[in-house]
């Protein structure tokens, strides 16, 4: 899956959480500056978390003893032609949902540019050098600001328009404009989430909020303000990036905003909770890393030791198995099973001996004839199924093979291929001990992949 889907996904989870906490604890408190700071406090931090990463180490359940082999690659290509026809594949599907998550943000993009050159030509327009006023006709929409200027509708009486040119102040001295650009990039990029709506109608509602708040506080009656609003009720406004002087669905809310007791200022606490959830979604979305290859690597050279002093190598026989997990016995033969159930424990595989078992022509060969020997199953082919199995085995005392189970498994078809090989293998020179024959655990990655 493309790297920009997953990050855009993440984003889209930190903020639905933080629209949740915002929605809860803060959207009905009067403290305007501090919600309008979580809201772009929110934005960044959906955009920034995401790019952080907790690196830990997946548990395997993975036993590292015996000789480790190099992985082997098994590669095949796919046949388009013998893949069902009635089957969309799922890289097919993810990339039909990216192209057109590209597509809808280009869009978005295109409006957003239409919108701010509209703005740029009323303002070439209609721009007086002494005066930061602009008095326009011809749009269903009292007043607005944005870049630095105020919009008039030139309809207005003289007083109406002085107190909406006051409010509108208001918006440019507190650079509302700058918050509604940011949230609409940020909304084209988040098109698809339901939350950066949510958030642009709160981001929106809190800039009247302040500039009424603003306008009251000089001294303007709170009835004739309310007045004022009820009469210029319109219903379109000229420009979606606008702070729009008469929004009809807004008027209620600032109405009673405006006569609603100021929250005290202890209530700013809530804001500490938004700390541990951020902890819970970057716990639950942050990357999770499975042991990488370079770490076995750093093991192989400890465990495949060929000679260690007598007194030390005596006591490295390895453990009795661990009891077979549901999986493991799923993918183990009914063979292997008895025969893991039934060794002698005088007779249990050495992890290390002072010489270890040889295959005829070294491990080069060994890794050649795993290689050539096995056949990527058509099944897995057709269902696009790749990934790494990892075989263990017991190199008998006689040179044999025998006890090979799966560790790692992928799938049936995979699991059963790898399984066959090993257990096809040729006698190899065992392994001793004291010069005495004894039997040695071996381990071997084999990583199927589709060209």
């Amino acid at each position: 899956m493309n790297t920009l889907f997953i990050y855009m996904v993440k984003v889209a989870v930190y903020l639905i959480a933080l629209y949740l906490l915002y929605s809860i604890l803060l959207s009905r408190d009067t403290s305007y500056g501090r919600n309008r700071a979580f809201i772009l406090l929110s934005l960044l931090a959906s955009l920034i978390l995401p790019l952080i990463t907790s690196h830990t180490l997946k548990p395997w359940n993975i036993q590292f003893f015996g000789k480790i082999l190099s992985e082997v690659f098994i590669t095949a290509a796919v046949n388009p032609g013998k893949a069902p026809h009635h089957i969309l594949s799922l890289p097919g599907i993810l990339q039909l949902i990216y192209s057109a998550y590209i597509i809808v943000v280009i869009i978005f993009i295109f409006k957003l540019i239409i919108d701010v050159l509209n703005l740029l030509l009323l303002i070439l327009r209609h721009r007086n050098e002494d005066s930061h006023i602009i008095r326009f006709h011809g749009f269903d929409t009292s007043g607005f600001s944005a870049m630095g200027y105020i919009f008039v509708n030139s309809k207005l009486s003289n007083a109406d328009a002085d107190e909406i040119i006051r409010h509108e102040q208001n918006h440019l001295m507190q650079y509302h404009f700058l918050d509604i650009v940011f949230i609409e990039i940020f909304k084209a990029l988040q098109w698809f989430n339901p939350a950066v709506y949510l958030f642009n109608r709160s981001l929106r509602a809190i800039h009247e909020y302040q500039a009424d708040k603003e306008c009251l506080s000089s001294g303007i009656p709170i009835v004739n303000y309310q007045s004022l609003l009820l009469s210029q009720v319109f219903k379109s406004g000229a420009f979606n990036l606008t702070n729009s002087f008469s929004n009809p669905s807004l008027i209620k809310k600032r109405m009673i905003m405006m006569t609603k007791k100021r929250t005290p200022a202890l209530a700013d606490a809530k804001i500490l909770v938004v700390l541990p959830l951020i902890g819970v979604v970057f716990m639950a979305v942050s990357a999770f890393r499975g042991i990488p290859d370079a770490y076995i690597k750093q093991l192989m050279p400890v465990l495949s030791t060929q000679s260690l002093p007598l007194e030390t190598s005596s006591s490295l026989v390895a453990p009795p198995p661990p009891p077979a997990t549901a999986s493991e016995q799923k993918d183990q033969t009914d063979q292997t099973v008895k025969e893991e159930t039934t060794a002698p424990a005088e007779e249990q595989p050495f992890v290390i001996v002072e010489e270890m078992p040889m295959f005829p022509g070294g491990d080069t060969e060994l890794l050649k004839y795993i290689s050539e020997n096995t056949i990527y199953p058509e099944n897995a082919k057709l269902q696009n199924i790749q990934g790494k199995v990892i075989i263990r085995f017991c190199v008998k005392a006689d040179g044999g093979v025998n006890m090979a189970s799966v560790l790692k498994g992928v799938s049936p078809d995979l699991d059963t291929e790898a399984l066959r090989v090993v257990n096809s293998l040729p006698a190899f020179n065992p392994g001793k001990q004291r010069g005495k024959a004894v039997p040695v655990w071996y381990m071997v990655p084999i990583n199927f992949a589709l060209k």
